[in-house]
């Protein structure tokens, strides 16, 4: 999902970059004809030319299929059976990550330790009023997924209230 501001900045970086035959290269020529012997059996059928875009919105990136998070109890017993290795005490930073994302990822490192597993994306097109979080940490064992991300919440405490939206995961490593 990409916040409006976004979406006005892709549309017209997209205008600039296209030029008149590209652009009618997008449109879709259909015909349709509408009889109307039902309302006036006297009026020849209606026929009108219908010019739509192809696409409303800027097409969005598919997301890896490593990034999805497919769940049923079978998965979880399997992965909790072929985990038998300790998770790493040293959480590496990814060095490709905004300000945001590391301003997010420097809070949720501190309140929530030990911390397993992390990822912080900015998926409003780069705008940062929009985040997706995966976080997987020992201190949400025994806690439904309620409480879970409320910690998530309060440990991000104010931030959560500057943005449009947060896709929130969490989970026990």
């Amino acid at each position: 999902m990409i916040c409006r501001a976004c979406l006005r900045a892709r549309a017209g970086a997209a205008a600039l970059r296209s030029e008149a035959p590209q652009q009618a290269s997008r449109l879709v020529r259909r015909q349709t004809t509408q009889p109307f012997s039902s309302l006036a059996p006297s009026l020849v059928p209606l026929q009108r030319t219908v010019i739509s875009p192809s696409s409303l919105a800027p097409a969005i990136p598919p997301q890896p299929a490593a990034s999805r998070r497919l769940f049923s109890a079978s998965t979880a017993r399997r992965q909790e059976a072929s985990t038998s290795a300790p998770a790493p005490e040293a959480l590496e930073k990814p060095e490709s990550m905004s300000d945001g994302e590391v301003e997010i990822w420097d809070k949720l490192v501190a309140e929530l330790a030990p911390v397993a597993d992390l990822e912080v994306r900015d998926i409003s097109g780069g705008c940062g009023s929009m985040y997706y979080i995966d976080v997987s940490s020992e201190r949400f064992r025994g806690l439904n997924m309620l409480k879970q991300q409320r910690m998530v919440n309060a440990a991000l405490g104010d931030l959560v209230k500057q943005w449009h939206g947060v896709q929130l995961k969490t989970r026990v490593p």
